[in-house]
């Protein structure tokens, strides 16, 4: 890749954002064979992280890559998020934040792999998102979420560990 994307930056200022006006900022990844997360909770391919500092431990946002813990069940994991794998970055609250388009090959060993300069020219096209909408019936509970560790059973029937019901943003394109 010539030149560096604007990606990361953008993946930064967004979570500062969240953090300076107590927002929960969420990621949202298309998980390929890069990306090391609970398999679990991957639904159609993708996954919702809870990055707030209170859900992680040891949150590096680098250019390439996006590393912390977070809790599963109670349970510590290592996460590795690739950057170029992130669809959005947005606030639990109101929804508001940027989505990107990912242009991830369903078949990695395919002869003719990514362009690695169309790839870099999807990450700085952001979208800006509006108002969220609520998930639709039967979606599953909520993203996956980072659990802090504070000392509550992680019984099924606990709610206090329960995140509150999923919202997806509705994202619009601005030109």
């Amino acid at each position: 890749m010539n030149g560096t994307s604007t990606k990361p930056y953008l993946l930064r200022a967004i979570y500062e954002w969240c953090r300076d006006l107590g927002y929960t900022p969420y990621l949202s990844v298309i998980v390929d064979e890069r990306t090391l997360v609970p398999p679990e909770h991957v639904v159609n391919g993708e996954i919702v992280l809870n990055v707030s500092p209170a859900a992680t431990n040891g949150l590096s946002m680098g250019n390439e890559l996006i590393e912390f813990q977070a809790r599963f069940g109670g349970v510590a994991r290592q996460l590795s998020v690739p950057v170029e794998n992130v669809s959005a970055i947005y606030a639990r609250e109101n929804g508001h934040g940027m989505a990107f388009e990912v242009d991830i090959s369903p078949n990695p060993e395919s002869a003719s792999g990514p362009d690695p300069d169309a790839a870099d020219q999807a990450d700085t096209r952001p979208m800006l998102s509006a108002v969220p909408s609520p998930a639709p019936a039967g979606d599953d509970a909520g993203p996956a979420d980072g659990d802090e560790d504070d000392g509550d059973t992680d019984g099924p029937g606990d709610p206090g560990d329960r995140p509150p019901p999923r919202r997806r943003p509705r994202l619009k394109r601005v030109k």
